[in-house]
């Protein structure tokens, strides 16, 4: 598995149960990080979960957890011991929230990833305004970023142009980014950038779903997106060096 392979978490952006099985037979070695969302996780739940992980990947849960500081404390509590990769929380649930799921995690013992998201990559400027009056983009994602690191979460998800206010106000974090697409690829994120350019700015991950899913070749997208990861780190690496 090259380089690149390990800083790339496939998005299963497919309907059906069946539907990830039959992908994931397909990708099977080729992968380490697979994301499910909320579509599979109501399909599927802990059963699909955990044949995933049976088939020798990492799984993250993007179910972006967000109620009552205790809900979440129960909810993280059981899921922390399914030998989960990451679990996101939607950070504007508030300090003492994600404090009472990094409490969940600890009493467990478990290696979880506890993942911060910001703000959704869906939201530009204009429609950031509409929910929160008053309180800019990129203010926000600084406060929520901070309120990660100062909480004890163990990353950040925010979009590519959003990573130089989320690093440095999340600084120690990882961050995982969404929003990652071939410069060819239009849809519904409004908040994108290559693989390349999100890599080479500091990305530690980068999710892609569509790009991958849709292809006709599924084996020769992921390998491609993963070249173009190691362009990124190479051109991360000689910038470090010039510095």
């Amino acid at each position: 598995m090259g380089t690149g392979l390990n800083h790339l978490i496939l998005a299963l952006d497919v309907e059906r149960v069946e539907e990830g099985r039959e992908l994931l037979s397909v990708l099977r070695g080729e992968l380490k990080y697979v994301k499910v969302g909320h579509q599979l996780y109501a399909r599927g739940g802990i059963p699909f979960l955990r044949e995933i992980m049976a088939m020798d990947y990492a799984v993250f849960l993007d179910i972006k957890v967000h109620d009552i500081p205790n809900t979440v404390f129960m909810a993280v509590d059981a899921l922390a011991s399914e030998g989960l990769w990451a679990l996101t929380l939607h950070c504007g649930g508030g300090r003492k929230m994600l404090e009472e799921a990094r409490r969940a995690k600890e009493k467990t013992g478990s290696g979880i990833n506890l993942l911060g998201v910001t703000v959704l990559t869906s939201f530009d400027d204009a429609s950031w305004e509409e929910v929160a009056p008053g309180c800019s983009l990129s203010l926000a994602l600084e406060k929520r970023a901070s309120l990660c690191r100062e909480t004890g979460m163990d990353g950040i998800v925010c979009s590519p142009l959003d990573l130089p206010v989320v690093t440095a106000a999340g600084k120690g974090l990882f961050t995982v980014v969404p929003g990652v697409r071939p410069a060819s690829v239009n849809d519904d994120q409004a908040r994108t950038a290559t693989p390349e350019k999100t890599i080479g700015s500091g990305a530690d991950y980068i999710v892609v779903g569509r790009p991958i899913v849709n292809a006709p070749d599924r084996i020769a997208a992921v390998r491609t997106i993963a070249a173009a990861v190691e362009e990124g780190l190479s051109w991360r690496s000689r910038q470090c060096s010039n510095g």
